[in-house]
């Protein structure tokens, strides 16, 4: 038991968390309800010490976070090199791929903005002075663009020194196309950076393993502070993006392919059964790449040369189910941290999870990383990735197998206008 424990990241957090609202519960029944405030909590060296593990996690994710988006984004852009040679084709894919996200991002953001308003856990949260944040004065079109240009045209070293990842994303792409551009495909610079990137992915990972304490001290603070509701919102949340995933998994990726190929749902869900099983079990797109390829030239008839370029493509840039979760959360975030989202706030949540999306690693609980990205850009604190790694786990194999569900149909669909414009 003890070894199944250890070596399992989610049931950690569920015991962390569990454990932590047990012992706020018994020590609230013991303690002055009047030393229960932040205020008074803050004076007390035992609780400082216990929020020594959430200050420090967070202070490490802070540290990695815009070196991981700067190199990991432009290592999934020179990882594309040869569809840049196949204009046509590759035009087609990033445009399907586009379109597909672009619906599950407005499908997860209109149900949220349609539901009443999450119940807030605090009545002030505190924002990281490193964060760089739009004015929400203007919300008008105009202002709204200004600013995110503002935002994004900046210094690189500018913008990892002061948090802006609008601007490390920005500068990311543009150096990964000036990379592909100027350099051969098998240049050792692109192995240099995927040999940065693996050591910031090992980096990430070992502070990820340090969640469980994380967890504790910000559940125990929620507990003893108000924050009673949390489990119960974490549950509707949760059924939330279960709901909206599989609709968009089962409702609008196959009419997308019935529309574009005449392919029935019953027939699509036969032959793609296989590795929709391998990404639900595994959780990771990459490790379903191989059995996505044999299933679409065996089973859907897709010409080898279109999957090999469109399915690895999709492991990088295609995460419906990606999006669609992290513009959910950053909303149900959001209320739950009773920050005022305005029309620039939405813009932001809108465009970060479109383009943490492409970035997200396809491995499990790989959408952690631009999370982060959506959360700075919205201005919600960077703990509140703790919170949903409680339920993040188990909501990452359906929204992995929808994520191959759309590559699989891209393939379909991409293939089929390929052939008929030849």
């Amino acid at each position: 038991m003890w070894q199944k424990i250890r070596r399992s990241l989610p049931l950690q957090l569920l015991l962390a968390a569990a454990s932590a609202w047990l012992c706020a519960t018994v020590f609230s029944r013991f303690a002055d309800p009047a030393t229960l405030t932040h205020a008074a909590l803050n004076q007390q060296g035992w609780f400082q010490l216990l929020m020594l593990g959430k200050t420090t996690y967070i202070g490490l994710l802070k540290m990695v976070v815009g070196v991981m988006v700067l190199f990991s984004l432009i290592e999934g852009i020179t990882n594309i090199g040869s569809i840049v040679r196949l204009k046509t084709l590759g035009g087609r894919t990033i445009v399907f791929y586009t379109m597909t996200t672009l619906f599950a991002i407005s499908l997860g953001l209109g149900a949220s903005l349609m539901l009443p308003p999450w119940q807030p856990l605090m009545e002030t949260v505190p924002v990281s002075d490193s964060v760089t944040l739009i004015n929400h004065g203007d919300a008008n079109g105009g202002a709204i663009v200004s600013k995110i240009f503002g935002m994004a045209l900046v210094n690189p070293v500018a913008a990892i020194a002061n948090g802006n990842l609008l601007a490390i994303v920005v500068f990311a792409f543009m150096m990964g196309i000036a990379l592909l551009v100027g350099l051969p495909q098998k240049h050792p610079l692109f192995e240099v950076i995927q040999g940065i990137n693996k050591g910031i992915n090992t980096l990430v990972h070992g502070i990820v393993r340090l969640s469980p304490i994380a967890i504790f001290a910000i559940i125990f603070d929620f507990s003893l502070t108000g924050g009673e509701a949390l489990f119960g919102q974490l549950a509707m949340f949760a059924l939330l993006v279960f709901v909206l995933t599989m609709f968009h998994g089962g409702v609008v990726l196959p009419t997308i392919a019935k529309l574009a190929t005449g392919i029935g749902p019953v027939t699509l869900f036969k032959a793609i059964a296989a590795p929709l099983t391998m990404a639900f079990a595994t959780s990771s797109s990459a490790a379903t790449l191989p059995l996505s390829m044999q299933a679409a030239e065996e089973k859907l008839g897709v010409s080898p040369s279109t999957s090999s370029m469109v399915l690895p493509l999709g492991s990088v840039m295609n995460m419906d189910g990606t999006a669609l979760f992290e513009g959910v959360a950053a909303i149900f975030l959001a209320q739950l941290f009773g920050i005022d989202l305005t029309t620039t706030g939405l813009v932001m949540i809108f465009i970060m999870a479109m383009v943490s999306s492409v970035g997200a690693p396809g491995m499990p609980s790989g959408s952690m990383s631009g999370m982060q990205l959506v959360l700075l850009a919205a201005g919600i604190p960077l703990e509140a990735i703790a919170i949903l790694l409680i339920i993040e786990r188990p909501l990452d194999t359906f929204r992995t197998a929808v994520n191959v569900e759309g590559d699989l149909i891209a393939a379909l669909v991409v293939d089929k206008w390929h052939s008929k414009a030849g």
